[in-house]
């Protein structure tokens, strides 16, 4: 790994001190963050007691006082700030259908647990490189944050809403740790998706299942509903600004192993529509009165959720039986390549891989979509697994350094790229 970027010192104390690493991960993953409920005010005292160090000052922020958030803070030589943010619930487990220990468990250069990949293992990398600057006395070349957030899992409003409209958090970047490797496949992810999530709503007249001729089945009238929602609004291609076209193609070169370069691309260039949950009926022998269905649509960064929105209703007008009585959304978002933050992490990753570091929209979104509608240039980088959500989630001790190098040397890149940008 090169480490010719970071200052000598941090170098020093992140080469002797990878057992360190290791411990914080296992010392995090031992916490039950599960969300729900979320309860992580004993993670986030931990941290805070962990940071107690001269170089760094440390506030706490919160709305419920479950799920409080942490705000560590080291002065650099220069104005700009660079944060790194991470989250630290998880999603939920079962522990019956673990072969390793949910809370934490080692077998050799793996480490299990919930929340090992996503994303504790960030955070550990993280913490040690707040640890490492501050201990050294080495002062930055711009000022670091470290963001530790509650209730990402569920998208509450008690994390990163909370330190966004409660404080004076404006950092000139950002870095979300969640990991962007797959398949030995290395990216920065520079966008995400918006969504729009509908519930739909049919209604019918029942009648007795031997005779539906009479009646109007109303589960038949949901799912010709959705026919043609995916047949017509799912076959609109997008208008998406040019600035996204080469995102969209280093996207699908880094999804096409996988998916292949023809659905990758579309999963871009249209929307994708997928059925979630359908309800309806109460007996077999009965044409159902009702039914309902919850469908999830994905949009490339870029693309007007206004006219979207428009298109979906277009679509559904005029079917019998059918409204929409639900929606909620959110708008995609994109750091343009060129743009400090994403060129600095391309950059500090190189210098932990050998491979090429793809610079690519996500396929969902979190916290990074809010970042970036607060006008915060943001980007999501980390190593990991793809055991994220699933049972014996794990990461790696090659990841876990992967992490803590690249993240170490991410300030001294990103103060060139953004003087360059000047």
């Amino acid at each position: 790994m090169d480490t010719s970027n970071l200052p000598a010192a941090v170098a020093e104390y992140l080469t002797d001190n990878r057992s360190e690493l290791f411990e914080f991960t296992k010392t995090l993953i031992g916490f039950n963050t599960q969300n729900p409920p979320g309860r992580t005010v004993n993670i986030v005292e931990w941290l805070e007691t962990t940071l107690e160090e001269p170089a760094l000052s440390v506030e706490r922020f919160d709305v419920d006082p479950e799920k409080p958030n942490l705000v560590a803070t080291l002065p650099g030589r220069g104005d700009r700030t660079l944060c790194f943010n991470g989250h630290v619930d998880t999603v939920p487990f079962d522990e019956s259908d673990w072969s390793y220990n949910p809370l934490g468990e080692r077998d050799g250069e793996r480490i299990y647990g919930r929340g090992t990949t996503d994303m504790k293992g960030a955070v550990a990398a993280m913490l040690q490189v707040a640890i490492a600057y501050a201990r050294t006395e080495t002062k930055p070349p711009v000022t670091l944050q470290f963001a530790f957030v509650s209730d990402e899992e569920t998208g509450g409003d008690a994390g990163l809403t909370t330190v966004l409209e409660t404080t004076e958090f404006d950092p000139d970047a950002c870095v979300v740790g969640e990991t962007t490797a797959r398949n030995g496949r290395y990216s920065v992810s520079v966008a995400d998706r918006g969504n729009i999530w509908l519930t739909l709503e049919a209604s019918g007249t029942a009648a007795h299942g031997s005779r539906p001729m009479i009646g109007e089945n109303a589960i038949d009238r949901l799912t010709e509903a959705i026919e043609q929602l995916r047949h017509d609004f799912g076959q609109q291609e997008f208008s998406v600004d040019s600035s996204m076209d080469e995102i969209i193609e280093e996207s699908v070169d880094f999804y096409k192993p996988e998916a292949g370069a023809e659905a990758t691309r579309s999963l871009y260039r249209y929307p994708t529509i997928n059925l979630g949950i359908i309800e309806g009926g109460t007996a077999i022998n009965t044409v159902p009165a009702s039914a309902c269905a919850r469908v999830d649509i994905r949009l490339t960064a870029g693309v007007d959720t206004r006219e979207a929105l428009s298109g979906i209703r277009n679509c559904l007008a005029g079917m019998d039986g059918i409204e929409i009585t639900d929606i909620s959304w959110t708008r995609g978002s994109y750091e343009p390549l060129g743009s400090p933050i994403v060129e600095a992490s391309a950059r500090a990753a190189e210098h932990v891989v050998d491979e090429q570091v793809y610079r690519r929209s996500a396929t969902g979104g979190g916290d990074a979509k809010v970042l970036r509608h607060e006008g915060i240039p943001t980007v999501e980088f980390g190593f990991g697994t793809q055991s994220a959500h699933g049972t014996d989630e794990y990461t790696t001790t090659e990841a876990l350094v992967r992490n803590a190098i690249s993240y170490g040397t991410l300030p001294v890149l990103y103060e060139q790229h953004a003087t360059a940008d000047e």
